[in-house]
């Protein structure tokens, strides 16, 4: 049995196309599927393929061949991850190191090759039933220019902000997976010179470029996950986009945060990315001054992912997940500390994530300056913030293990739809 994680190149792959393709064995992408005329189940992307891993798995089983190790066709001939995520880390990595051997040693083909479907003749769905779901805003930069924007006469970053990830909990029955359209939300909007607030569409809709952390294991409640121990529970990566409507945010977020400014959708990538494909991706945080508390110390670092996010054609930024000032593990740390318990299927956002540079900032409002600096996309039009029609798209990379290749993320995508016709 062969670890590409262990070894400086990854092992060759039988699957057509899969030998340095941003999919293939070094990452073992998982989301759910259905193929033609088929039911969703758990797949696994391989290069331009997926492999139905529940009905691999299951030969083994109608062999007799699980012994005592975790029953992986049972949760994986299921319509979400989350039977899968309940199975812990030891399950995550014995899953990791048979999907590897069956996917590069040619003594599998034979069984495992009928399981294979083209990428374009499947449908993607969710890949998890989102439990609970919590949008941290752990970028620097992020904070500091929202701050300057909304709060001009007052500390652009929070007091707190620097002492512990600060979060709003957020609407996980509005997680949708990349490629569904999102109507474009109406609620109350009201500017600092009007007399009065407005009902209506929202003319200030926005983007946020965000990595979301899949969570898996169980905890109980009044029970921390600790730094230490949050490497149990994070499964894997997805790209997140946390549509926001800054106009209906800015009226509404004080003092309680983000409410209906946020909650109408948040769309991911249709693949999860386990982290233990990301660990040549591990970089060190930046400068955590002041020193965190103790239960925010440990062995902590941050993800060299590169993001790009395009309007339509258009890349208009390039992101950079280093620059991400509290590690996951410290954001899991403080999301439990409380007693707060965990749920296989917990969704966490990273917040938007930007770099010092207007190419490097993940969303509109920083990019246009609160749409007093429009940005010119190819066709030669403008945009402040989005329009029905336009579609945004997001998707990332990472170095591959010992530095050869790529590690992938799967994009997110979605349309802009109009306004749905007053009811008032």
């Amino acid at each position: 049995m062969t670890d590409p994680l262990s070894t400086p190149r990854p092992a060759t792959c039988w699957v057509l196309g899969a030998d340095g393709h941003p999919f293939g064995v070094q990452t073992l992408a998982m989301g759910v599927f259905s193929p033609p005329g088929g039911e969703p189940r758990v797949g696994v992307r391989v290069g331009d393929h997926v492999l139905d891993a529940g009905a691999a798995a299951d030969l083994g089983r109608q062999a007799g061949l699980v012994g005592d190790g975790p029953d992986l066709a049972a949760a994986w001939l299921t319509p979400s991850l989350n039977a899968f995520l309940a199975l812990g880390r030891p399950a995550w990595s014995i899953a990791r190191r048979w999907l590897t051997e069956v996917l590069t040693d040619e003594v599998h083909r034979e069984l495992a090759e009928p399981h294979l479907h083209r990428l374009e003749d499947v449908t993607l769905h969710l890949p998890v039933e989102v439990a609970d779901y919590v949008d941290f805003y752990a970028a620097e930069h992020h904070a500091t220019n929202v701050g300057r924007i909304f709060r001009p006469d007052s500390p652009a970053l929070p007091a707190a902000w620097r002492h512990l990830p600060i979060g709003y909990h957020g609407r996980a029955g509005t997680v949708v997976v990349s490629g569904t359209d999102v109507v474009r939300p109406t609620g109350q909007r009201k500017g600092p010179a009007d007399p009065a607030p407005v009902f209506g569409p929202s003319v200030r809709l926005d983007i946020e470029a965000e990595l979301g952390f899949v969570v898996g294991g169980a905890t109980g409640l009044g029970e921390r996950v600790g730094v230490d121990r949050a490497g149990e529970h994070l499964f894997g990566v997805v790209l997140l986009n946390d549509w926001s409507a800054r106009d209906i945010q800015a009226w509404e977020y004080v003092p309680l945060g983000p409410f209906l400014g946020k909650s109408f959708a948040t769309s991911v990538s249709a693949w999860v990315t386990p982290l233990d494909a990301l660990v040549g991706a591990r970089v060190p945080l930046p400068a955590q001054d002041p020193e965190p508390l103790p239960y925010l110390r440990g062995e902590v670092s941050g993800l060299d992912l590169h993001l790009e996010v395009s309007l339509g054609d258009t890349v208009v930024s390039r992101p950079e997940s280093r620059e991400l000032y509290w590690s996951p593990e410290q954001m899991l740390a403080h999301l439990t500390v409380n007693g707060a318990s965990v749920r296989p299927g917990d969704l966490f956002g990273s917040g938007t994530i930007s770099g010092p540079g207007r190419d490097t900032v993940g969303s509109l409002l920083e990019l246009t300056w609160n749409g007093t600096e429009p940005v010119t996309l190819a066709d030669g039009t403008t945009r402040g913030f989005l329009e029905d029609g336009d579609v945004v798209t997001m998707t990332a990379w990472a170095a591959g293990p010992g530095g050869h290749g790529r590690v992938g993320l799967g994009e997110v995508t979605g349309r802009i739809r109009p306004a749905l016709p007053s009811m008032y």
